[in-house]
């Protein structure tokens, strides 16, 4: 897990706007049912695609479960890991296949961004942040966090 360097208030209703940018690299559509995954001895709180229900990745049980590395793990299957047990010496490698309908974002390193949108500012310096976020293919927020930074 990585952090974003996106923050987000709630409203007064306890609601969070997920970005946009967050949304397109996991794959999350409007609408779709989310799940809140909660460590309250170490004050994590984490959120992911809702899956058929909630046990244990490996082996479904629904006892004990501890989040590890965006999935759920038994207490019992992670004990198995330390342990090496059921561990093959080659692993299989994961085939994700991408749907054909969606489009594919391309990540820009933030000094990338920084860099266009320093020069869209020199050549356009009474445009508004929308034109910016258009003229890059970004977010309002997300310009306006480079924004910050420059």
């Amino acid at each position: 897990m990585k952090r974003t360097g996106i923050i987000r208030p709630l409203d007064k209703l306890g609601r969070i706007v997920i970005p946009i940018e967050i949304r397109n690299s996991m794959g999350i559509d409007n609408s779709e049912p989310l799940e809140f995954y909660m460590d309250v001895e170490r004050g994590f709180m984490g959120l992911g695609k809702y899956s058929n229900g909630t046990s244990c990745k490996l082996c479904n049980s629904i006892h004990e479960l501890n989040y590890f590395k965006g999935s759920l793990l038994c207490k019992q299957c992670i004990l198995d890991m330390k342990g090496n047990v059921g561990v093959t010496s080659i692993p299989v490698p994961a085939v994700k296949d991408k749907p054909a309908n969606k489009k594919s974002k391309i990540h820009r390193p933030t000094l990338q961004l920084l860099k266009s949108l320093r020069q869209l500012m020199r050549e356009h310096p009474k445009a508004k942040q929308s034109e910016y976020a258009e003229w890059l293919g970004l977010s309002q927020g997300r310009i306006s966090q480079l924004k910050k930074l420059l």
